[in-house]
């Protein structure tokens, strides 16, 4: 019989609900998942099993109630990813990312990186003016990048946020709704408000967008401008074209950044048209001051639910089932095919707008 190993870790009082969840929920789950018997006694866990176990199981919790302290909590997510940099010995992993803030109006103790790869991303946007994104839905892409953005204006890094996507979305063009051009493309850049919303007090937020410090404009509507001291998004990335791509890039002026947001995955231009992300991807790579940042299903922060369907789509796409997808993301640039004779029916809204689909 091995030896056992016993060892205590100290909570604040505040702590204790918190970290160990209803029912001690959160405290089984670590026992599960080290195999080791986790007893709480007041405002201290005591860890007993193996040595080997014990301070793993100890390490993690550390980490953690850094976490927690930073952060206001913890998700499932968060302790999921946490077991897994411990076990496979990434621990210093964690020390960065859990360290890492990014301070905003609405969110007292900002937001934080919640994997190695959001981490990455987050420090290449620190350290390039141009910077891509590209992952599946759900791995925070848009999210920190804008978070990034409203960072960068209230420290008067830049003067305005300017937020661009291309204008039509899911096979549905703009020619055939309702409304003005805003109102046409308003449904299109919902989740870009969504998360402006969620960072700065709605009334200040409309107040940035009636005076133009934050702009929320189809990618066409960037045809001929210089961006200046601007923190600039393309969000949708995968549906532009290749001159599209080349138009939006070569519009970043002075003491700008931009960031652009993609899953090649979900191309939606018409067959035989090329991705502008894709074929930035092969073009660009070595470039000095660009940066690729490359997410994968086990970034993705929503439901648990969503890296599963991500996995089941992937692998679909390949043809057969697989339980896990390899650690460097491959991801596949095949675009649908059109409705036949859909593109006769579009009503022309303009000319650089048109045979783009987003997503």
């Amino acid at each position: 019989m091995s030896e056992l190993s016993e060892q205590v870790v100290e909570l604040g009082s505040a702590e204790v609900l918190e970290f160990c969840g209803k029912n001690d929920e959160k405290l089984r789950e670590l026992e599960a998942q080290f195999d080791v018997r986790i007893v709480p006694r007041g405002t201290t866990i005591k860890v007993l099993g193996e040595p080997t176990k014990v301070g793993q199981a100890c390490r993690l919790i550390e980490h953690l109630l850094s976490f927690s302290r930073s952060q206001n909590g913890l998700s499932k997510r968060q302790i999921k990813y946490a077991v897994e940099s411990i076990k496979s010995e990434r621990e210093e992993d964690l020390k960065r990312i859990f360290s890492d803030r990014v301070t905003l109006p609405l969110k007292k103790r900002g937001v934080a990186p919640m994997t190695a790869n959001q981490k990455h991303y987050l420090d290449a946007i620190r350290r390039c003016d141009i910077v891509f994104g590209i992952g599946p839905a759900g791995t925070g892409k848009t999210y920190l990048a804008m978070a990034m953005a409203v960072h960068h204006l209230i420290s008067e890094r830049v003067r305005r946020i300017i937020l661009v996507r291309p204008a039509v979305e899911a096979g549905e063009k703009l020619g055939f709704l309702p409304g003005d051009i805003a109102a046409k493309f308003d449904p299109f850049v919902r989740p870009l408000y969504d998360a402006l919303y969620d960072m700065i007090e709605p009334e200040r937020a409309r107040q940035l967008i009636e005076n133009g410090t934050v702009e929320i404009a189809p990618l066409a509507f960037m045809r001929g401008r210089t961006l200046n001291s601007a923190f600039v998004i393309l969000d949708e990335g995968q549906n532009t074209s290749v001159e599209q791509m080349k138009m939006f890039l070569t519009r970043l002026g002075n003491d700008s950044k931009a960031v652009i947001t993609g899953d090649v995955t979900q191309i939606d231009l018409p067959a035989g048209k090329e991705s502008g992300l894709v074929h930035a991807q092969r073009i660009l790579a070595d470039i000095d001051g660009i940066a690729f940042v490359y997410f994968d299903d086990r970034d993705v922060v929503r439901h648990e639910l969503i890296q599963k369907i991500i996995r089941a789509y992937d692998a679909a796409d390949k043809g057969a089932y697989q339980q896990e997808l390899p650690l460097n993301y491959q991801s596949s640039t095949r675009a649908r095919v059109p409705v036949q004779g859909a593109e006769d029916r579009i009503a022309d809204v303009t000319e650089d707008m048109n045979p783009i689909e987003g997503v």
